[in-house]
C-alpha cells in the first residue's frame, strides 16, 4: 500500500470525525494545539507534515488510531492521487 494513499485516507479520517462532532477547522486547530493551516494540511493527508501532529489532531478529536488490513484503493480515490 502506498504511503500517500494512507496519508490522504487518514487526513479524510480526521476530517470527517471533525465535522461529524461539528467542530470547524479552527476548533479542532485550537483544541489541538496548532495551526488552522497546519489541520488543513493534515485533512489533506501532507506527507509534510510530521506524526506529532496527525497525534495531536487525533487526541484532540478524542480518537485513537487502529490498523486493519489493507483494502485496494477505489476508482475516486486514485483519482484524487493521480489527478
Amino acid at each position: 500500500m502506498d504511503a500517500i494513499l494512507l496519508l490522504s485516507r487518514l487526513g479524510g479520517q480526521i476530517r470527517d470525525l471533525r465535522k461529524n462532532r461539528g467542530l470547524t477547522q479552527a476548533a479542532l486547530a485550537q483544541r489541538a494545539g496548532i495551526t488552522r493551516q497546519k489541520l488543513i494540511e493534515i485533512e489533506q493527508g501532507a506527507d509534510s507534515v510530521a506524526a506529532g501532529y496527525y497525534a495531536r489532531a487525533i487526541a484532540a478529536l478524542g480518537a485513537e488510531l487502529r490498523t486493519v488490513p489493507a483494502r485496494m484503493p477505489t476508482l475516486e480515490e486514485l483519482k484524487d492521487i493521480f489527478p
